[in-house]
C-alpha cells in the first residue's frame, strides 16, 4: 500500500507547496483525502481502473478547490464522493457555471454521497467529528490489515484519540508553529500531533496542512519535525509528492 502526498499546504498555494490532498493506492482501489489544489496531480498515478473514492473532511475552499480540475480528467471508473452533510449542496454551488463546469458535463462520472449515520462506504472506515469552525470529519481507515488515521483541520479534542488509536499511519495536521495556539482559529501544532500520536500509540505520524504564511519554506516544516520528533520519534514533515509505503 502507498501513500502519496499530493499537496500538503493549508489556507493557499506557495513554492512549499499546493493544498490538501493525499492519495491512497491499494491492492483494490484509490483512496483520496481531500481536493485541495494538489488534486490536479491524480492521473499521474491514477493508471488503472480500480474504484475512485474521494473523502471530503469538511468544505473550506482549500480542501475543495481542487474539484473545479475535474474536467481535466477522464476516468471510465467514475469518482464516488463522500463528505459531510450538506455535500451536494455544497458541490453543486461552486461546481457549475460560471464558476465550472457542472458536474452533468464531465468526461468522468462523478457521484456524491452525504455521509450520515445510514450509509453503507465501499471500504472499511469510521468517521468522527472534529473540533473545527466548520463541521470537519476525520477518517479511521482499515485497509490490508493496516489502519491509517486522517485527522485535518482540528483543535484537540477526543475523537482525535478515537480516531488515532494504535494507527499504522496517523496523518494529521500542523498548521501553526510551536507553542501557538489559537482558540478562535482552531488547529494543531507541533507539540500537540506529537502529543496525538505518543498516546494514540500510533506507529507513524506524518505532519500536513501546514500554513503557509506561518510555514513559510521547507526548512520551517524541518524545524517543526524536529520539535515534534523529541515528544514522537517517528514524525515527518511532509512535502509534496512525498510517498511512503505502509
Amino acid at each position: 500500500m502507498k501513500v502519496i502526498f499530493l499537496g500538503t499546504n493549508g489556507w493557499y498555494d506557495t513554492e512549499t507547496g499546493n493544498t490538501t490532498c493525499i492519495l491512497i493506492e491499494t491492492d483494490k482501489e484509490f483512496i483520496i483525502l481531500d481536493a485541495g489544489n494538489g488534486f490536479y496531480k491524480i492521473d499521474k498515478y491514477i493508471k488503472s481502473k480500480k474504484p475512485i473514492y474521494l473523502f471530503l473532511s469538511h468544505y473550506h475552499l482549500d480542501h475543495i478547490s481542487g474539484l473545479h480540475i475535474l474536467n481535466k480528467f477522464n476516468f471510465s471508473q467514475g469518482i464516488k464522493i463522500y463528505g459531510p452533510p450538506n455535500l451536494k449542496k455544497a458541490i453543486n454551488t461552486i461546481i457549475k457555471q460560471p464558476y465550472s463546469m457542472p458536474l452533468k458535463q464531465l468526461k468522468t462520472d462523478i457521484t456524491l454521497y452525504n455521509i450520515d449515520k445510514k450509509i453503507k462506504f465501499p471500504v472499511n472506515v469510521e468517521y468522527k467529528e472534529l473540533s473545527h469552525t466548520a463541521l470537519c470529519y476525520g477518517y479511521r481507515f482499515y485497509l490490508e490489515n493496516k489502519v491509517i488515521s486522517y485527522c485535518p483541520d482540528t483543535a484537540m479534542c477526543d475523537n482525535l484519540f478515537l480516531l488515532a488509536k494504535n494507527a499504522g499511519l496517523l496523518i494529521t495536521e500542523c498548521s501553526y508553529k510551536v507553542n501557538k495556539d489559537v482558540k478562535s482559529w482552531p488547529h494543531l501544532n507541533p507539540q500537540k500531533a506529537a502529543y496525538l500520536a505518543k498516546k494514540s500509540n500510533a506507529k507513524k505520524l506524518l505532519l500536513v496542512h501546514f500554513d503557509p504564511n506561518i510555514y513559510k519554506t521547507l526548512k520551517e516544516r524541518k524545524e517543526a519535525q524536529i520539535i515534534a520528533s523529541k515528544v514522537f520519534k517517528n514524525t515527518v514533515a511532509a512535502s509534496d509528492n512525498l510517498s511512503v509505503k505502509i
